[in-house]
């Protein structure tokens, strides 16, 4: 049953006093490659990143981000002294705003507007790219999926606001 907009809960859920940060891009050129990190990245409404394997479109998954404040819980659950989060597989890393709370919401990055879908839960490639126990590390973890809503382009350093 959803909150009732007037709800304390609901309000207190809506509450984003600042911008978080773009502190990493990544593509996913195809399946199984390494992803490469950009500085830039172009969004289609409806679709996905120009350049990512997802770009002609994926619904609920047209993007995916993970909280930078996370790396280092996954880090250290996976054993892991140095974490890349091209290992990670997903597009964006952002700090400073929580993930979670953009769930069902509308958001801006740059010029493109996003709509959190669903969590990203870890795919068993995790076991591959961080050792035995990669999966379970980043349950919890693993970001936020996103529609791409309004098309444009963002870039490192670009805010990340709630709409």
């Amino acid at each position: 049953m959803p909150l009732s907009p007037d709800s304390p809960l609901a309000r207190l859920m809506a509450t984003l006093p600042r911008a978080g940060r773009v502190e990493w891009i990544g593509l996913r050129p195809a399946r199984d490659e390494v992803m490469v990190a950009v500085e830039r990245a172009e969004a289609t409404a409806g679709g996905g990143l120009a350049g990512d394997r997802y770009k002609g479109g994926s619904g609920k998954r047209g993007i995916t981000l993970i909280q930078a404040e996370h790396l280092p819980a996954i880090a250290a659950l996976a054993q892991r002294p140095d974490l890349q989060a091209s290992l990670l597989r997903r597009n964006v890393v952002v700090s400073g705003i929580p993930l979670v709370a953009l769930k069902e919401r509308r958001f801006r990055v740059g010029s493109v507007v996003l709509e959190g879908t669903e969590p990203c839960d870890p795919c068993s490639r995790m076991e591959d790219a961080l050792g035995p126990g990669g999966y379970n590390a980043m349950r919890g973890h693993g970001g936020l999926c996103a529609r791409i809503v309004e098309g444009g382009s963002f870039r490192v350093g670009d805010a990340v606001e709630a709409l």
